[in-house]
């Protein structure tokens, strides 16, 4: 697995995240030598849902309107129905996942993240997965819909579902390590 030391990567995420798509990915670039922050609409905590329920509280590292994206160098989104939804009304959340699309810098959004890449207007004849609930918003954004555990389409990295994890992890990982990217129309 590649290193990515030197390297500070956003999770942007706020209530009713998938619990799992949250902290495995955070752990897995922590492990990889990132620096990790979690970005929220809101300070102080926000809180997973796990299976049928609400899970467990997570530290809002920086409140969304206090940074800026060109502090980092990729961008996380965790699924979950609800977190996704949430934020792909909240201005602010679009156009912090836009400014990391035409920054040309890498972004992973798991299950029912790509909410959030419809709503910032970029799946335009991009190669990309989402989970099957989305498969037609994501196909009417322009989105190129595949059923596969993790595709990437020039730094844009998306997986299915918590299954996908350990896949979505490794490549989203190898995106930021090769660092090769080149600035993208929103």
């Amino acid at each position: 697995m590649p290193r990515i030391e030197n390297r500070k990567i956003a999770i942007l995420a706020t209530h009713g995240f998938e619990q799992s798509e949250l902290e495995h990915p955070r752990d897995a670039l922590r492990d990889a030598g990132a620096e990790v922050h979690v970005i929220a609409p809101e300070a102080g905590e926000i809180t997973g849902w796990q299976g049928k329920g609400w899970g467990n509280p997570v530290t809002v590292d920086h409140k969304l309107g206090d940074i800026d994206a060109e502090d980092y160098d990729a961008l996380v989104l965790p699924g979950g129905q609800i977190n996704p939804d949430l934020l792909r009304v909240n201005a602010g959340a679009v156009d912090f996942v836009r400014a990391f699309w035409t920054a040309g810098k890498p972004i992973g959004a798991i299950c029912h993240a790509p909410w959030l890449l419809v709503e910032a207007n970029v799946l335009q004849g991009r190669k990309v997965t989402s989970f099957k609930s989305i498969k037609t918003d994501v196909i009417n954004a322009g989105g190129k819909w595949e059923d596969s555990e993790v595709v990437t389409d020039q730094g844009l990295v998306t997986s299915r579902n918590p299954d996908d994890l350990p896949a979505f992890c490794d490549k989203v990982i190898e995106e930021i390590a090769e660092g090769r990217h080149t600035a993208r129309a929103a």
